[in-house]
């Protein structure tokens, strides 16, 4: 049971602005760790108050910001940042 992974508008152009071997870090991380997972879950740490909805995970000093869509088996990963930028507005 694979997850696809889907990326927004915003996700993707904080990806492209990362230097490559991060971005290529994030984008391996993605693919062989959470869309092949059963339970993509487990890899990081639901976020508190009104994002509870969202999950983060942490890849080196970089988080991504996801929704994940069970029902569906959907990633979609909202923001990609480093760790003191992400959670700004």
């Amino acid at each position: 049971m694979a997850y696809k992974i889907k990326l927004t508008k915003t996700a993707e152009k904080e990806l492209s602005k990362l230097e490559k071997s991060s971005a290529v870090r994030i984008i391996k991380f993605l693919k062989e760790r959470l869309s092949v997972s059963e339970n993509p879950k487990s890899f990081g740490k639901q976020l508190t108050g009104n994002l509870a909805q969202f999950w983060r995970f942490r890849v080196g000093d970089y988080r991504i910001i996801c929704d994940i869509k069970d029902d569906g088996l959907v990633i979609l990963a909202l923001r990609i940042a480093h760790r003191k930028e992400v959670y700004k507005p």
